[in-house]
């Protein structure tokens, strides 16, 4: 498995308030759609619960602890370590999606982090991207862009 990570962060990491996110930003929400497409994405349920509706054409995992139901065709597992022993052999590109426990999960075992770095700041934020070490990581600009004067970069760090 080759497990990566993509989300949108304000300068202080800032991901997300209220099961929405903080900037919806339509190229941001293309280049994630263009980078997920024919992947798997691996969520916790308060993100899968803010989607319009099952990601298409890709497979969606929840990672849920209770006694929830979802909708045919999601796989659900109650246990990271059992869905990492799962996928362990399986030579997928895996995408964890958010949310903040999630991302906080797997942040060390990620071999790259596609981060929409905005410039901006919400001070109201209640969910935070995990601080991550990025000498570990080799970072490529991949493009970037402005939107109602927010300016912001994809960038990719890949575990060096």
């Amino acid at each position: 498995m080759k497990l990566k990570m993509i989300a949108a962060v304000g300068r202080n990491n800032e991901l997300g308030k209220n099961n929405d996110l903080l900037w919806h930003l339509p190229e941001d929400l293309k280049f994630f759609k263009e980078t997920t497409i024919g992947k798997t994405v691996v969520m916790g349920k308060s993100t899968f619960d803010s989607l319009p509706k099952v990601l298409p054409n890709r497979k969606n995992i929840v990672l849920a602890i209770g006694n929830f139901t979802f909708p045919e065709g999601v796989i659900v597992y109650d246990d990271a370590n059992k869905f990492l022993s799962d996928y362990k052999d399986s030579n997928e590109e895996i995408f964890v999606i958010g949310g903040g426990t999630i991302y906080k999960l797997f942040i060390d075992k990620a071999d790259e982090i596609y981060l929409t770095e905005i410039d901006a700041e919400d001070k109201e934020a209640t969910v935070f991207f995990p601080e991550f070490d990025k000498e570990k990581y080799d970072r490529e600009v991949i493009s970037s862009h402005e939107q109602d004067d927010i300016s912001y970069k994809h960038v990719l760090y890949r575990r060096k």
